[in-house]
Parts: C-alpha cells; sequence; structure tokens
C-alpha cells in the first residue's frame, strides 16, 4: 500500500500530480472512500462530516472527480459483516483519510479491522491522509489537547507542556497515541499556519522531541509520499522541517 500524507488535502498541482502518479491512472479514472471518522469528536462535527464527504469542506479531497467515490464510517463496521464491506476496500483505489482527533481516528482504525487490513491490500492501492488522518498513520504519535481527551479513545500518557503563542505562553496536555504503524516516521501538519498556533517552528520541535521517530513538520502546501518505504516530500510551500529523534 502506497500512502499520501497531507496537512490540508490535495491543495496544489504538485501534490496532485504526485496522487495521479501513485494511483497510476487519472483520478477520474479511479474509485475511492472516503473516511470522515476522526472529525466526530469536535463540536459541529456532524456538519464537517458532511461537507467533508461533499467536498464542501477547505481541504480539497472528495471534490476531486473520482469515478466512484464511497463513504466509509468505521465506528459502524464492528456491527457489519466483514463480508459486506471488506471486498469493497480491497477494490478501492484510494482510502481518504479526513482530520480531526488522531487519537479517536488511530482507535477506531484499529477497532473497526480496517487497519489490520492494511498489509493484505493491493500494493497499487493510496492511503490518502489529510491532518489527522496523516498523523495516525505513525506507530507513535503525540498530539495536543486542551482537555484530557475523553470517549474512545486509548492514549498512551499525557504530559502537560508550555508552548509559545502569539497570545503568550500557554499550557496544553501533550498526548502520546498508538498510531497504527503504516509508516515509521511521524507527521507533525499545518506549520506555522495561524489558525493552528501550537504548530509553529518552535513549537514542533518541542513537540517533536517526544516521538521516538523521524518528525516531518508539514506546512499546508507541502506532502509525503511513500512507496515501498521510500519517502518524498512534494511541496509548493513555504517550509517543511525534518527533526530526526533525540538520541539520550
Amino acid at each position: 500500500m502506497k500512502a499520501l500524507l497531507t496537512s490540508s488535502g490535495i491543495k496544489n498541482p504538485t501534490i496532485e500530480s504526485a496522487l495521479v502518479d501513485l494511483l497510476g491512472k487519472p483520478i477520474a479514472e479511479a474509485n475511492a472512500l472516503i473516511i470522515p471518522a476522526a472529525i466526530h469528536p469536535f463540536p459541529g462535527g456532524p456538519y464537517m462530516a458532511w461537507k467533508a464527504v461533499t467536498g464542501k469542506g477547505a481541504s480539497p479531497l472528495a471534490d476531486l472527480g473520482w469515478k466512484n467515490l464511497g463513504l466509509l464510517e468505521l465506528t459502524a463496521l464492528p456491527h457489519i459483516e466483514e463480508s459486506a464491506w471488506v471486498p469493497t476496500v480491497r477494490e478501492a483505489d484510494a482510502l481518504l483519510v479526513w482530520g480531526g482527533d488522531p487519537l479517536f481516528l488511530a482507535t477506531w482504525l484499529r477497532r473497526s479491522g480496517l487497519a489490520a487490513l492494511f498489509p493484505s491490500l493491493r500494493a497499487e492501492a493510496v492511503y490518502v491522509g489529510v491532518s489527522a488522518g496523516s498523523i495516525a498513520t505513525a506507530g507513535t504519535f503525540v498530539e495536543t489537547y486542551t482537555e484530557p481527551p475523553l470517549g474512545q479513545t486509548e492514549p498512551l500518557k499525557s504530559e502537560p507542556v508550555t508552548f509559545t503563542t502569539p497570545d503568550g505562553d500557554v499550557e496544553r496536555l501533550l498526548v502520546t497515541g498508538q498510531g497504527v504503524g503504516l509508516v515509521d516516521f511521524a507527521v507533525i501538519p499545518h506549520l506555522e499556519n495561524p489558525n493552528h498556533p501550537d504548530a509553529s517552528l518552535p513549537n514542533a520541535e518541542k513537540w517533536a522531541s517526544h516521538i521516538p521517530v523521524p518528525t516531518y513538520a508539514l506546512d499546508e502546501h507541502s506532502a509525503i509520499k511513500v512507496v515501498d518505504g521510500a519517502v518524498e516530500v512534494v511541496s509548493e510551500g513555504q517550509q517543511w522541517k525534518l527533526f530526526n529523534p533525540t538520541r539520550g
């Protein structure tokens, strides 16, 4: 299985070209399944999920002109016979994994049984991640929360960390989560996006110091292309940064 990991979807021609290259065919000839589960824990999640699947969200993904586009709801899969959904997943050219809460997403990728299918999917299939959809592909990742995450999530640990924002220093919970291990590195999306002050370059460096694997911080116009374990950054952005793990 290949991967294209983004901050905010297919934001520019360079990232779109990378997607077409991974698919091995035009988008108009490819079948995709969109997975909006990560957005459910957010206030207004039902509205944001609708925008994601109808292509009305801020991140271009569902609206790229797919031949066929289906909806895969992770939280429903444990209650459905595998014969009803597994063949559809195996036939898909792309899995489009939307953003939101990466801890919730990683939990349900496992609980649904979808993550267990990844090693046996076609080599030509492409996992396309947006924000949390990219974060959750790591074996271990971290995310910041203002309150302890509740509900259907499985944090490994959490610790208070002070981050610098334009409004001054703020304390957040830095939560370590178990991802699905699709890749052997980690992703910090939204680098230097003013709407994500925790992801400034200095904060991203602090964030990455808690991750035991190489970590890529990506701005909105950068993405990571993965084929057979080979990693390539594709970008029209202002900057991206690779942080190597600290050796203690």
